[in-house]
This record gives structure tokens, sequence and C-alpha cells, in this order.
């Protein structure tokens, strides 16, 4: 533990409500893992020792463990222990619940948000990748272009590859962000999400490409290119949405005025 004090004098005594005792263990733990007492991998002590240290029965210990499971905080092995899981996927998440879910990201603000972190991963991915880490990207890249006459599942194939890239940087920050956002980091209008037409098939293509410039890059280690690439082709994605953008507030104006 990090403070002078023992557990069970932070807890106050035993005889205090389960309910209170489970809530004092469990926080008294998180903020260890949270203040990097305990580290991604590191196993937690035994129920009996915990017990002991607190000075509380095991049913406590077992609620608190599971509270802490429940958060995303630690994972049961059987027959091995509970360990600590990534103490940044939780603080990212309790974040994002304590956002104003009335306040809603235009596909802009998403993208702009997206350019600089990507730029970076591209470049840390080429110098860091490992094999398998390189290997998956380029499967994410093949399973890109068998979705290029599949409207509905091409927004997931692209958010896929720009994730796989993400973790090849091994900052989980960088995924994490991306994995957040979902499908909503890929930007569509409504009409352009239902479009099969020529043009858009050939805009898929054009994204095929600036995704293998990616991925070659990365895979030849160039850090320099992978981030020149990932700038083009982010700079481009939101060019063309505000162009889109523009066309269908023209489309909205002109029928309006034709009602009049």
């Amino acid at each position: 533990m990090t403070n002078d004090m023992t557990p069970a004098e932070t807890i106050a005594s035993p005889t205090r409500d389960k309910g209170t005792l489970v809530l004092r263990v469990s926080n008294a733990i998180r903020n260890d893992i949270l203040q990097g007492s305990y580290s991604l991998g590191d196993k937690l002590p035994s129920e009996a020792q915990l017990t002991r240290a607190f000075s509380v029965s095991r049913t406590v210990i077992r609620e608190a463990i599971a509270a802490l499971r429940s958060d995303g905080l630690v994972e049961a092995r059987q027959g091995a222990g509970v360990f600590v899981l990534d103490p940044i996927n939780f603080t990212f998440q309790r974040n994002r619940m304590n956002v104003d879910k009335e306040r809603l990201f235009s596909s802009l603000e998403i993208l702009e948000a997206r350019t600089p972190l990507e730029i970076e991963a591209a470049g840390l991915a080429a110098l860091r990748r490992s094999p398998a880490q390189e290997e998956e990207i380029f499967a994410k890249h093949a399973a890109l272009i068998s979705c290029v006459h599949d409207g509905k599942h091409w927004s997931e194939a692209d958010i896929a590859l720009h994730i796989a890239i993400a973790k090849a940087t091994n900052n989980p920050l960088f995924a994490t962000f991306l994995e957040m956002q979902g499908n909503a980091a890929i930007p569509q209008t409504g009409k352009e999400k239902q479009l099969q037409d020529e043009d858009e098939i050939a805009y898929r293509n054009l994204l095929i490409k600036q995704h293998e410039r990616i991925v070659m890059a990365i895979s030849n280690g160039d850090e320099n290119d992978a981030r020149e690439a990932m700038r083009d082709h982010l700079k481009g994605s939101q060019e063309r949405h505000r162009r889109l953008l523009r066309n269908e507030r023209l489309r909205v104006v002109a029928k309006l005025r034709g009602n009049d």
C-alpha cells in the first residue's frame, strides 16, 4: 500500500455495515491500482491475505473483488489468483460515462481530433510494430478490400484497420481513443451511407490505395512516409466530408425555395 496507514486503519471498524465495508475495501484497492501501486499483470494478494490486511470477512473481500472485476480493473484466473488489468481503459471508460450525454460530436470534430493522433500513431507503428502486428495490419487491409462493394460493412472494416495501426504503436491510448468512437470515427453523411453507385465504389478504391500507402510505409519501417501518408489520407477525408455537407445543404436550400 502507498500510504503510512494500514488498510485496516483506513476501513474503520469491521462491525460496520457489510455494504459500506465492501465499498471501502474496493475503493482502497482501486486507488492503489490507479495510483500505480500495482502494475498491469501484477497479482493481487490472496483472499486470505486481504482478509487479514483489511480485518474483514472473506465475503467482503470477494464482493470487493467482484466490484473491481465489474470495473474492468482486475480479472480472476482459475487456480492462479486475481490479476490487475490495464487501468488506462478504466480511466477512459469512467471519463466517457461522465461526458455530457447531450453533447454530440460532429464527424468533422472527430476527424480533427483523429488527425494529429493518427499521424503520430502511423509513425510510431512504423518504428514499433511487431511481426504479428504487421500481419494483422495486412489482414485488416485485405478485409477492407473485400468490402469495396459492401457498403454495410465498409465502415467497420475501415476503422478496424485504423485500430490495428493504432495498436501497433504499443501505446494503448491510441487504440482506446478510436475504439471509444466506434464507427462514428468514419465520417459519412446519411446519403453517403446508402450509396452503391460507381462514384462511391471509385472513392472506396481510392481509399484502399491511400490505406495501402500507409500500410506499406509501416511495413517498410518508414516513419516519415507513414506519417505523411496518414496525413494526406485524413486531410482528404476532411475535405470530402465538408464538400458532401455543403452539397447536402445546397439541396436542402433548393428544396425549401422550391416549396415557397
